[in-house]
């Protein structure tokens, strides 16, 4: 059988390298036959006048009033879309196809981490959104009202997200991932009267007591007037005053909620996303520019066919992704998707394959880092299964390296499936550079070209056009579904997105470039954000939670390149007095930062250090411990207060290494 494997694993690699050596991929002719864009004139058309293009995207939702303008762009950065117009994003994604008959339709085929499986309707969905939004009415909450978010991939978290849109209370999800103490955190910036949250969450057939983690963290906090608890694994889950089981108050809720007429921009959510400080930033959206370009990119990038598609997107629905590509956009389109509560490897490394065989999965949409899990666990995992339904693949979250891209297209694809190699940002709210499938001819580890109406440029740190060279990348107009300011924070969001370049011009934060068929080439983060498998982190964020660690006097953290997750986090430590670091001391801090941020922040590696390097007026230099932990020669040091720390450093790092411990 190793024999075997061995060959198998041979020939893969024999393959991936012809692949290789092809330079674009174009789209297969029946896919470009039936594809929803065909034709390379829609890029023209755009560009003729991108405003009345945005205007025809919004005309594909249901308004209650009609527009008075498209685009208020009186006061750069602060635009707003379709003003004076009046929708709602519950209506759009469920009334409207229950009305026109498609009631019966599945909205989510729901697979459980042990096996349980719920078909959700169209008509199931909105039945439970209604009565969710009596519910939150019954406890005082209406328009303007922040409501958190705590759950699980659970139906559940769909409902109570809908049912916030259903009568305009912004609501603020949480990933699952994230520590209680962070859940706490985002309740307190975002003023929440409510938080929804779960008795406990399962993963990898471990149950964590949610209910009893929350409570340890919020019990002081004043705004929280109601928990809703759902009940979900029979985990205990004490119960206090402001506590209310989300089975019973169900049960006595009204079905009839009639859709709250909303302006365009009106609040839709806040959702928090690591900056270059300790304070995460709550990112805002609102409700017509947002839904009009979710919906339109879900359509066109995925080349969706509601009536024959099953679409799923593996993301949690704690991140952006989820919020606009698992509910919003399929939801507005009527598509059928698949949600899976559990890890990818659980209870098998099959079992993503395994559900894309059951429910004839025609559109996947998933991660470069969990494409390079699957290629780690071994390409038998994915060739037990008959794939020969899925028909497009997407990717999201990070650059992704053509190794994977060309294993993603071979074995999972089959060669026979275009890949959407997707770049957007939580703060962009849509896709903004992509592949039309039909059209575009893909290059691997390529987003291609800016969508229909979307305008990109690389340029130096001047402004200037950067040509074929690496720049940075901005985007220089505005568009439906971009961030309308940080909650509370005007001042910070024009400092951080609307100051580099002026104030109507938007810099990404992401390096780039740009080749000579004019793709786009996405590099990574130019600033202190870290990309672990996706999900952006901080150094600050992580620092503070290393910091106050009790033995901890000082730490930097780095991003550094990993072939597993995209970055790792790696940290220099530096020890209150005497103190020796340790392996077990190692432990105690990555669980510390678990407890303070969640697991996904814990630091693959930990350096001791006696000092770090600092510029004389004490800003640490990451830039030269970057250097240090990737092995590159070191840049100039002449302006560090004491150069000799990056030699005790570099030795510290060889003497790791050289005992193993890499």
């Amino acid at each position: 059988m190793a024999d075997a494997t061995g060959t198998r694993s041979s020939d893969l690699e024999q393959e991936l390298e012809r692949l290789l050596e092809i330079e674009t991929f174009p789209p297969p002719d029946d896919f470009r036959s039936a594809a929803v864009v065909g034709d390379e004139g829609i890029y023209e058309e755009a560009e003729r006048d991108w405003k009345a293009f945005w205007e025809r995207q919004a005309d594909a939702l249901d308004w209650f009033e009609r527009w008075d303008t498209v685009l208020d762009d009186s006061n750069p950065p602060f635009y707003k879309w379709f003003t004076g117009g009046k929708l709602n994003v519950a209506h759009n994604c469920l009334d409207r196809h229950v009305d026109a008959g498609r009631g019966d339709r599945v909205a989510f085929h729901w697979r459980g981490e042990e096996g349980e499986e719920r078909d959700v309707t169209y008509a199931d969905l909105l039945r439970d959104v209604k009565k969710f939004a009596n519910v939150l009415k019954a406890h005082g909450i209406g328009p303007g009202d922040v409501v958190g978010i705590y759950l699980p991939m659970i139906p559940e978290v769909v409902v109570a997200m809908l049912a916030c849109a259903r009568i305009g209370a912004p609501h603020n999800v949480v990933f699952g991932g994230f520590s209680a103490g962070s859940v706490r955190e985002r309740m307190e910036f975002s003023e929440a009267k409510a938080l929804v949250t779960v008795d406990g969450a399962r993963r990898k057939g471990k149950t964590a007591p949610v209910k009893a983690q929350v409570d340890e963290v919020m019990g002081d906090l004043e705004t929280i007037q109601t928990i809703f608890v759902v009940q979900h694994t029979g985990a205990e889950a004490p119960m206090g005053d402001r506590d209310v089981w989300w089975h019973e108050a169900m049960e006595q809720a009204d079905e009839e909620c009639e859709a709250v007429p909303l302006d365009a921009e009106h609040p839709l959510y806040i959702l928090y996303t690591s900056g270059s400080t300790a304070k995460p930033k709550g990112i805002l959206h609102t409700t017509g520019g947002y839904l009009t370009q979710v919906a339109y990119t879900h359509r066109l990038v995925f080349d969706l066919k509601p009536d024959s598609d099953v679409y799923w997107c593996s993301a949690d629905v704690g991140w952006v992704t989820g919020h606009s590509y698992i509910v919003y956009g399929p939801l507005a389109n009527g598509a059928t998707s698949v949600m899976y509560e559990g890890a990818p490897d659980y209870p098998h490394k099959g079992i993503w394959w395994e559900l894309c065989e059951r429910y004839g999965v025609t559109i996947f949409y998933t991660a470069p880092t969990a494409i390079r899990a699957c290629i780690k666990w071994g390409a038998e995992h994915v060739e037990r299964f008959d794939l020969s339904s899925l028909r497009l693949l997407g990717s999201v979250g990070e650059p992704i390296n053509p190794k994977a891209w060309l294993w993603y297209h071979k074995v999972v694809g089959g060669e026979r499936c275009p890949i959407v190699d997707t770049w957007w940002q939580t703060e962009t709210g849509g896709i903004m550079i992509s592949p039309l499938p039909g059209i575009t001819h893909t290059k691997p580890g390529s987003a291609t070209r800016p969508l229909p109406g979307i305008e990109a440029a690389v340029v130096s740190e001047e402004g200037e056009d950067a040509g074929t060279g690496q720049g940075l990348l901005t985007l220089r107009r505005p568009w439906p579904s971009m961030l309308r300011t940080l909650y509370k924070e005007e001042e910070r969001f024009v400092e951080t997105y609307f100051s580099k370049f002026g104030r109507e011009i938007y810099f990404v934060g992401d390096a780039a470039r740009r080749d000579d068929d004019g793709y786009f080439w996405v590099i990574g983060r130019v600033d202190d954000v870290i990309n672990v498998s996706g999900h952006r982190l901080s150094t600050a964020e992580v620092e503070s939670a290393i910091v106050s660690h009790p033995k901890v006097a000082e730490s930097a953290v780095i991003g550094q390149a990993d072939e597993d997750t995209g970055q790792a986090i790696t940290a220099f430590v530096t020890l209150e007095g005497d103190l020796d670091g340790s392996d077990e001391l190692v432990e105690e801090i990555r669980e510390h930062v678990a407890r303070r941020i969640g697991k996904l922040a814990r630091p693959k590696r930990v350096i001791w250090s006696d000092d770090l390097p600092k510029t004389r007026s004490g800003k640490i230099m990451r830039r030269l411990l970057r250097d240090i932990a990737e092995g590159r020669e070191l840049g100039d040091v002449t302006t560090l207060r004491d150069p000799d720390v990056m030699q005790q450093l570099e030795q510290k790092v060889k003497e790791r290494q050289s005992t193993g411990e890499e």
